[in-house]
């Protein structure tokens, strides 16, 4: 029975808090507005703050009609720039901010630079190609991709779900304008709707497991939904694993997991090619990350229970994203299949669920975003207005810019996993970790997959060297975009040879969150 006197004693405190002034309490005294952040927390956010500055100055520039590619490139790298340093200098140590709603490891540190890194490279390989493919907006671009990156960083710095869906939304708000970048390309406008549409229901899967787990334990925080699973003292077993589920379910649309990976072929294909491997990449090192740090601190008790259907999600997976990408006929579609395969290629690491399987999907996000970045870079080069990128029309490249589909063939070859590249060390560090826990047939299927997909990528080798078109593609290249192309094929090539260095850090970061 409702309790009447005591509503409304509750009701007129809250009168009463309203009358008073925004920055007091409800005695009229001023609010101490320390209990809720101090220094330290504004000290740890800095970067997120480094980033917004910088694009508000992009856009202001943009505003003031005084922008000029160059301009907005440096005023970008600048603003990116410093956010590294002041991921620095913020240190190694573990720091617990706002209240604990974030958490600053080795583990987050790792990834904020890699997506500064995926963030900054994009910017360069985008100079020229808007306009090429008729785009009139500058300063609107550069802006968006520090958003996402800052949506990505508050993503994988959180310890609380609501903070993880606050940067799940910065990024995919970003990502929703970026993809529809091209207003008068009919494919851009397709994929924008279609991204838009499902990336909100697939949010509201993960919000609805949100509330869920916090009706099942009563918290949102990490820590403190481990210890209700652990102590016992949770209000359903029903709700709790039916949140868990919504959530993975969330989670698996991000990062293209099958059956929830139907829209990345059509987002990537109608996406401008820059974003495409701007989609590829970072968000889906963000969206990995955030389901690690879930998993492995928050329901680590419950794993056993979902065992199985992180193995039943990474064989369905890999097999259908190499078998789609067989029957493609464009090369960007094939890219959104082959990286299917690869998120599948991915879970096998979180089934491992130890050090070792950590430090194998950090190395294999660094390796995966290097290749597919240059790759992308290199598609971006050959594309002209709204044309359809085939297998057809990469037909004698190799006679027309001998370089450009060296490079290419190179990044093929790295993604199929050949050795001396880094993608064989990628793929070999997967596998390693889950055969010493015993999963014997689920690598001897990733095998079989891996050999499945030589077809598909020695296919556009095979058109760029062996075949000759009247009507090829020819490219041009500009210096900068050379350059770094060029730093990328050496990572692939340096950390195919001597990974040791890259491999050290990612095992000494997997202690923080394993």
């Amino acid at each position: 029975m409702i309790q009447w006197p005591h509503l409304y004693s509750i009701l007129g405190k809250l009168l009463d808090g309203h009358k008073s002034p925004p920055n007091c309490n409800g005695r009229g005294d001023p609010m101490d507005l320390s209990q809720y952040f101090t220094s330290s927390d504004l000290a740890g956010i800095a970067p997120e703050i480094i980033l917004t500055i910088t694009a508000l100055v992009v856009l202001t520039i943009e505003m003031a009609r005084i922008s000029r590619p160059g301009i907005i490139l440096s005023v970008a790298a600048l603003g990116l720039g410093l956010a590294g340093v002041a991921i620095a200098q913020g240190g190694f140590d573990d720091k617990l901010l706002f209240g604990g709603m974030l958490y600053l490891n080795k583990f987050s540190m790792f990834l904020d630079f890699l997506y500064l890194f995926v963030g900054f490279l994009t910017l360069i390989f985008s100079q020229g190609y808007l306009e090429r493919m008729g785009s009139k907006s500058r300063g609107e671009y550069p802006a968006l991709i520090i958003f996402a990156v800052i949506g990505m960083m508050l993503m994988t710095r959180a310890n609380d779900l609501v903070m993880v869906f606050l940067g799940l939304e910065l990024l995919s708000l970003s990502l929703y304008v970026l993809v529809g970048f091209l207003r008068h390309n009919l494919y851009s406008n397709e994929s924008g709707l279609k991204y838009l549409l499902l990336g909100a229901f697939s949010t509201g899967f993960f919000l609805f497991g949100a509330a869920l787990t916090y009706g099942a334990t009563g918290t949102t925080n990490f820590s403190g939904i481990a210890q209700a699973i652990a102590a016992g003292s949770i209000l359903s077993d029903v709700y709790l694993y039916l949140g868990i589920g919504l959530l993975l379910t969330g989670f698996a649309f991000k990062v293209a997991l099958a059956p929830f990976h139907m829209w990345s072929p059509d987002v990537y294909q109608g996406a401008p090619t820059t974003i495409t491997g701007f989609l590829c990449t970072a968000p889906k090192a963000a969206g990995f990350g955030a389901l690690l740090k879930v998993f492995m601190i928050a329901f680590p008790e419950t794993f056993t229970q979902w065992q199985n259907l992180f193995w039943v999600l990474a064989v369905l997976t890999m097999t259908v994203g190499n078998i789609s990408a067989l029957v493609q006929s464009n090369v960007k579609r094939m890219l959104a299949f082959s990286s299917v395969s690869h998120a599948g290629y991915l879970v096998m690491g979180i089934l491992v669920q130890d050090m070792a399987g950590i430090s194998a999907v950090l190395f294999y996000l660094v390796v995966y975003s290097v290749m597919n970045l240059g790759a992308f870079a290199i598609l971006s080069l050959v594309e002209k207005n709204e044309q359809d990128l085939t297998f057809r029309q990469f037909r004698g490249l190799a006679s027309r810019n001998p370089l450009l589909s060296a490079a290419m063939a190179i990044f093929m070859v790295s993604l199929a996993g050949f050795p001396p590249t880094a993608g064989f060390i990628a793929k070999y560090g997967l596998f390693s970790a889950a055969i010493a826990k015993g999963y014997i047939w689920l690598v001897v299927i990733a095998v079989l997959n891996t050999l499945v997909s030589f077809y598909y990528y020695f296919r556009i080798i095979v058109n760029m060297v062996m075949r000759d078109e009247k009507e090829s593609l020819q490219p041009a290249t500009g210096l900068l975009t050379a350059g770094v192309l060029a730093l990328l094929i050496a990572i692939v090539f340096i950390l195919g040879i001597t990974p040791g260095f890259l491999l050290e850090i990612t095992l000494n970061i997997a202690t923080a969150i394993s």
